[in-house]
């Protein structure tokens, strides 16, 4: 399966994907583990303010993800934040300033927070030719709409979004477009207009742009859960 979370919006972002609170993440039953390739498995994340937008991605450090007979039904990744990294600035000086900014108690807070959380909470299989993309950025024709927990800065809110998921013998490999989430929800508040007026031009969009590839192959230890 796959999936990327990280910034965006502005002239050129995007409507936030449907948000509510957490819900609570019932057991499932599943006939196979998956376990996510980190190597493989990264975040692309784009934020966006009225002069530009920066972009850069972030790792996925572990996760595994549960199918039955019918396809995926479970599962959960983690996020470095330490491992956020810049991709649009060539300055070294330049780039080193947006990362510290990033990680700092601005926007992540990184030593508090060094990780983020994403657990599934429901998985509906969709006729992607005719499935509604309008909150989201990108080519990618969806298998899927996934729901789940993320949980950022110690807040957690349910997110939805669509994604593809394709298997490849006993790999499976998840991808989505990029979608919206509105940082403001989970604390990361720096340079909100709608939070600080005053701001007037000098703001940095609400929504984040976020979008996941997932690589998991199947795991050798097969803990079936029925």
């Amino acid at each position: 399966m796959s999936l990327v979370i990280f910034f965006a919006s502005c002239a050129g972002g995007g409507t936030k994907t449907e948000t509510r609170d957490a819900v609570e993440n019932r057991p499932v039953a599943y006939d196979m583990n998956y376990d996510v390739d980190t190597d493989k498995s990264f975040i692309k994340w784009e934020g966006y303010k009225p002069t530009g937008t920066h972009n850069g991605t972030v790792a996925i450090s572990s996760g595994r993800l549960q199918f039955d007979e019918n396809g995926l039904v479970g599962g959960t990744f983690t996020i470095d934040l330490n491992s956020i990294v810049v991709l649009d600035l060539t300055n070294p000086e330049l780039n080193a300033q947006l990362k510290n900014h990033l990680i700092s108690a601005d926007f992540f807070e990184v030593k508090t927070y060094p990780t983020a959380t994403f657990e599934i909470t429901g998985v509906e299989t969709v006729d992607g030719m005719n499935a509604d993309l309008s909150r989201e950025k990108g080519n990618i024709v969806p298998t899927h709409a996934i729901s789940g927990n993320l949980t950022l800065k110690n807040v957690t809110k349910n997110i939805t979004f669509h994604a593809r998921i394709q298997s490849e013998g006993e790999k499976i490999i998840a991808q989505t477009n990029q979608f919206f989430i509105d940082r403001t929800l989970w604390n990361v508040q720096y340079g909100s207009k709608t939070l600080f007026a005053e701001l007037k031009n000098n703001f940095i969009n609400d929504e984040m742009g976020i979008a996941i590839t997932l690589a998991a192959s199947k795991s050798d230890k097969e803990l079936s859960s029925k």
